[in-house]
């Protein structure tokens, strides 16, 4: 097991992706798919994944379901159960080109994916919504009371104009872990007020969790660090019992270069959060 300082926690990377391509039982289906004029043509398996986890010295992945595959969760459900020392995950049933929110099926169809086929919970991603607003929208409620009956973990893909939605959910279901996705994808060159304070402001809710993955924001190759000063001010905030690690490639930066990491907040950051938020093993 690889392990984060000195520690025995081990290093879980919070989001990666897998899909297989040209495979009869998990079909890729343009139909369904949440990004249908992007569909691959080589496969991101979880063999390939494992592969890659012992390149990095990664000794767990949370899969985030893949657009590729819309609502059929099928493939991520396969990696879980085939791994699951290795994996938990989160689907997609809800929201743009998926389930509309107000189906009253989505809460089995949640309970469904939990007790049945092992995922944590969902990817909600209002951010291809940017002009309706569901969220938080009260046909939206049955969904979130089944996942905090379930202690569900959300992964939310938003826009910063959404994140005062994030808020709103995360004092109305206390009990479901929300983890912010992308810092929000704030535009680091526009005003504190129009992103990165509102989203800074989710630190007062004790469920709500922030993906430290910087490259979205960023406008720099590796080691991103325009991003730097933000994730300080996120730690400063969050503090490091809620930031939550992300993508292979930003590992070194998180664990061997960022400054401001104490050695206990690595052991928090690459992995006792995750473990704890997503209920790994």
């Amino acid at each position: 097991m690889t392990t984060t300082a000195d520690s025995q926690t081990p290093i879980i990377d919070g989001a990666a992706h897998a899909w297989v391509v040209n495979n009869p039982r998990f079909p890729l289906d343009p139909g369904i798919a949440t990004c249908p004029e992007n569909m691959p043509t080589i496969d991101e398996s979880a063999e390939h994944l494992i592969a890659r986890m012992a390149t990095f010295g990664i000794d767990q992945t949370v899969i985030s379901h893949v657009c590729y595959y819309g609502r059929d969760n099928s493939y991520t459900a396969h990696c879980v159960n085939a791994y699951p020392d290795r994996f938990t995950g989160v689907g997609l049933l809800v929201g743009y080109r998926l389930h509309s929110p107000d189906d009253p099926a989505n809460p089995a169809r949640l309970e469904h994916l939990m007790r049945e086929d092992g995922l944590a919970g969902l990817r909600l991603s209002p951010i291809y919504d940017p002009d309706v607003e569901w969220l938080n929208d009260p046909v939206s409620y049955p969904l979130w009371q089944k996942a905090e009956e379930l202690t569900a973990a959300f992964n939310i893909f938003a826009a910063p104009h959404q994140v005062n939605q994030i808020g709103d959910m995360a004092a109305r279901y206390p009990g479901v872990n929300i983890i912010v996705d992308h810092y929000a994808m704030i535009d680091i060159t526009r005003p504190d007020s129009e992103g990165f304070q509102p989203l800074l402001d989710l630190h007062r809710h004790p469920n709500v969790y922030l993906r430290t993955s910087l490259h979205n924001p960023s406008g720099q190759k590796l080691p991103y660090r325009d991003m730097w000063p933000y994730l300080e001010r996120a730690y400063d905030s969050f503090g490091p019992r809620k930031l939550i690690y992300a993508n292979d490639y930003e590992l070194l930066v998180m664990k061997d270069l960022i400054p401001f990491f104490t050695s206990q907040d690595k052991e928090w950051i690459l992995g006792r959060n995750a473990r704890a938020v997503y209920r790994l093993d």
